[in-house]
């Protein structure tokens, strides 16, 4: 599978909408009417009048997005946030003024009465948090969107589980699978030429939800090797209700490698540098594929057998074998 691979317009468009998104939601997120109808009532409680002139006040005038604490301010009253204080060389974006070190304790002040959605509400998050408990919250929100897991090029597409299932296939053309069977063979005809861009995805459906194996070849040091493992398109959490292993072998040996997937919140290289999967050096893998010498032709075999724990066989080729941790718990219960 070579990678790359174009955008159709509608991909592109999608793209678009969702890369927008993120940058958006912050400066929609208060003028959106779930948060007006909320706001309205916190504006009885806490007694301000107008909910978008407080939404104006918080506001950084340089990045338009909400302020944090420290709020700066120049001798005239002009506000801006801390990040942006240096991107304007100190000095005021409204009045050209010098801003020095003047914070805006009043306004900090007004921020703590304030409750807001997460900018993930139109995501599915519908919690209120304290204005400033909103930013922590929003860097782990599980309604966040998950980052494309392809690996062959820089991707800044972002969006829900389905949405990267789709991109993945039309505007990455990577191989599909579903069921509980898959089988690839990696076939390298001069396998001394190991670069870090030789790599293959391939996202398959198994218990309904999605998977994505990783198989590339690498130096890790001064060493080639070659390295399988599955990523989970998913949270941490979800991951870790299933589990899988690795097998490889060949002229009667074998390796085995069992591990939990890796959420796709963790990037590719942080999981390959980790080096959370079955590692084979390149003489192994030569060994495995038969015959002698450097100059013969690698050939491992990828399969992949979904299905529970108990029931998995082992074969000469590489397999993964996935399980549902909570189905087989519950079985064990029933015996028992």
């Amino acid at each position: 599978m070579s990678p790359g691979g174009g955008f159709s317009p509608e991909m592109m468009e999608s793209r678009i909408t969702f890369v927008e998104l993120d940058a958006a939601t912050s400066n929609l997120e208060l003028r959106s009417s779930p948060f007006k109808k909320t706001a309205s009532n916190l504006s009885g409680n806490h007694g301000i009048s107008s909910t978008n002139d407080v939404h104006e006040l918080l506001e950084c005038p340089v990045c338009m997005n909400l302020m944090y604490p420290p709020i700066h301010q120049c001798p005239s009253g002009h506000t801006l946030c801390s990040s942006c204080k240096a991107r304007v060389h100190n000095c005021c974006p409204t009045c050209r003024q010098e801003l020095g070190n003047i914070r805006c304790l009043a306004l900090e002040k007004v921020a703590e009465s304030l409750e807001l959605p997460c900018r993930y509400q139109i995501l599915g998050c519908h919690d209120i948090f304290p204005y400033y408990g909103k930013l922590k919250h929003e860097k782990n929100c599980k309604h966040r969107p998950f980052n494309c897991p392809y690996a062959g090029a820089e991707c800044s597409v972002t969006g829900d589980i389905p949405f990267l299932v789709m991109h993945l296939k039309d505007g990455h053309k990577v191989d599909m699978h579903d069921g509980s069977t898959f089988n690839h063979r990696y076939v390298k005809s001069n396998p001394q030429d190991i670069e870090n861009a030789t790599w293959m995805l391939t996202v398959f459906n198994c218990f309904g939800r999605q998977f994505c194996l990783h198989f590339e070849a690498f130096q890790l040091g001064m060493a080639p090797v070659y390295m399988a493992f599955l990523r989970f398109m998913g949270d941490e959490d979800d991951a870790k209700q299933f589990s899988y292993s690795l097998e490889v072998g060949g002229n009667g040996r074998k390796l085995i490698w069992q591990g939990v997937p890796r959420s796709i919140r963790d990037s590719h290289r942080k999981v390959r540098d980790s080096q959370d999967g079955l590692i084979i050096q390149r003489s192994l893998a030569l060994f495995f594929s038969g015959g002698n010498g450097n100059k013969q032709e690698l050939k491992l075999k990828v399969a992949v057998h979904v299905h529970g724990v108990a029931n998995f066989n082992i074969s000469k080729s590489i397999r993964v074998v996935l399980s549902n941790n909570n189905k087989e718990k519950k079985r064990k219960e029933r015996k028992t």
